[in-house]
């Protein structure tokens, strides 16, 4: 079954401990004497190949974070449900990163920034030298029973252990030990808020032995993604906020930028909120761009932030992009991808 109870842990960082050979887990202690907590990260897979796939961007935009802002979440465990148009981060549909551009990392390395622990430990001391930032750790709480439990075996301060895990990928796993933690809108996290300077962090791993082109219950797609011309098609640009009244101003730019022309129809446009925009009789030229009005009754793009994904006619996506609310500022004009 998917993840008993997912959400987001917000507070101060006060220390950490690295991974070990004995520990495959980097872990932070959030909120010292008040509320505290330990998050635990993976650093290797029990699965072969046994690197985790690692990103991080030290300034990171995205939509998610408006949200996080509106929703001036108080410090400890906020349970998020399992949906779009929550909080809930889901690596496939809400489009944060690139899933080409996370790489395999060791958990530990002879040399500096060489490794897992390494370059977790880049932005974890930040945020323990930052009294102005707060972090943001998404994943399963525990104790999922509500059961007390004993001091915490990392920081004795803890009396009752507590904390958050699976702060990775939880979707996409094959048939196997963790074929039934998969579900969607459940994946996990690090964001870090440094407030002094009104700047953002991420931090985004996986495992190589999971699928990134995954059905609505977070199982693997039994099929291959997209190869040849539908995978040259991308999104790159949008009028999110027409002059006016929205309703039915709203389009899409699509780029093909194959030497074939792309059959569109039962493709599906779809927004933050999951509601979708099915394509018929367009489509796209070789080395050409094509405008796609949106109809009002499926998918929209909010003001507030939002992200747009495209699927082909059998839900593989093909590509996703986000926009954060300043992108959507300006009215009347278009934001690009």
């Amino acid at each position: 079954m998917p993840l008993k109870n997912y959400g987001v842990l917000k507070g101060r960082a006060f220390d950490r401990i690295k991974a070990t050979a004995q520990n495959e887990h980097f872990q932070i202690l959030i909120n010292r004497n008040n509320n505290p907590h330990r998050i635990a990260i993976n650093t290797k897979s029990s699965l072969e190949p046994s690197q985790v796939l690692y990103y991080a961007v030290d300034n990171f935009t995205h939509e998610i974070l408006d949200a996080i802002s509106q929703a001036d979440l108080p410090s400890g465990f906020t349970t998020v449900p399992s949906r779009a148009g929550t909080l809930a981060l889901d690596f496939v549909r809400r489009n944060l990163f690139d899933a080409k551009l996370m790489v395999p990392l060791p958990s530990r390395g002879p040399a500096d920034n060489d490794d897992l622990n390494d370059r977790l430990d880049f932005f974890v001391q930040q945020a323990i030298q930052d009294p102005s930032a707060s972090v943001y750790a998404f994943g399963e709480h525990w104790p999922a029973d509500g059961v007390p439990q004993g001091p915490d075996k990392y920081f004795p301060e803890i009396t009752h252990s507590t904390g958050i895990h699976d702060i990775h990928m939880n979707q996409g796993n094959p048939l196997g030990r963790f074929y039934g933690d998969n579900g969607i809108w459940q994946d996990g996290g690090l964001l870090f808020h440094y407030a002094s300077r009104n700047r953002w962090a991420a931090v985004f791993t996986a495992f190589q032995s999971q699928s990134f082109h995954t059905d609505e219950r977070g199982n693997p797609k039994p099929i291959d993604p997209p190869i040849g011309e539908s995978s040259a098609v991308s999104i790159i640009a949008a009028l999110v906020n027409p002059s006016g009244d929205d309703t039915r101003k709203e389009f899409l730019i699509l780029l093909n930028k194959s030497d074939q022309a792309v059959d569109l129809s039962g493709w599906q446009i779809v927004d933050k909120n999951n509601k979708k925009d099915t394509l018929s009789n367009q489509t796209i030229a070789a080395t050409s761009t094509l405008r796609i009005n949106l109809s009002g009754q499926g998918a929209q793009l909010s003001n507030k932030g939002g992200n747009i994904t495209l699927l082909d006619k059998n839900g593989v996506k093909i590509t996703g992009v986000s926009y954060t609310s300043q992108d959507a500022e300006a009215s009347g004009f278009l934001v690009k991808f």
